[in-house]
């Protein structure tokens, strides 16, 4: 195991993972109505398949990184899924999986088979990636006449990273 002082860097990280899947489930259960067939652009993809790729990219890259600690894989990607509760499990799981083989890989000095120079960088990549999403879910609500109020989301939301007494 890391030294003290590294230990206490990981479990930060790690928590910042956490927060993450955090606020994206939470973005999830507070989509209104209909929400999940809506779309930034005509022919962009819709809220559902958005989750759904974002569970996908997890759990492909871990398979590709971390083989002996991937869990499976689904068989299509983007997938218009529309019960939230599907895919907030799907979501929670796939998190699970990434904050495991994350930490199991740091805790035994193993890196990442294929993608990254540390798994640290597969976790970061991880969180880029989704808030890259987060902002086209936020688009395609507005594109839906539903535009969230900041002061509705960003309890649910920006307060999760920013909130001291989470971790």
């Amino acid at each position: 195991m890391p030294p003290e002082s590294e230990a206490t860097l990981l479990h930060l990280l790690l928590d910042s993972w956490d927060r993450n899947n955090r606020i994206l489930v939470n973005l999830l259960r507070a989509l209104p109505a209909g929400a999940l067939t809506y779309r930034a652009l005509p022919h962009s993809p819709t809220v559902s398949e958005l989750f759904t790729h974002m569970h996908f990219v997890r759990l492909i890259l871990l398979s590709e990184d971390a083989p002996d600690l991937a869990i499976e894989v689904p068989q299509r990607e983007w997938v218009k899924e529309l019960d939230v509760n599907r895919l907030a499990e799907e979501l929670d799981r796939s998190a699970a999986a990434v904050r495991k083989a994350v930490r199991t890989l740091i805790a035994s000095g193993s890196q990442t088979k294929m993608h990254y120079d540390h798994p640290l960088l597969f976790l970061q990549h991880m969180i880029w990636h989704e808030g890259y999403h987060h902002g086209q879910i936020k688009l395609a609500l507005k594109a839906g006449g539903q535009a969230f109020d900041d002061e509705v989301i960003g309890p649910i939301t920006w307060d999760v990273w920013m909130d001291k007494h989470t971790s």
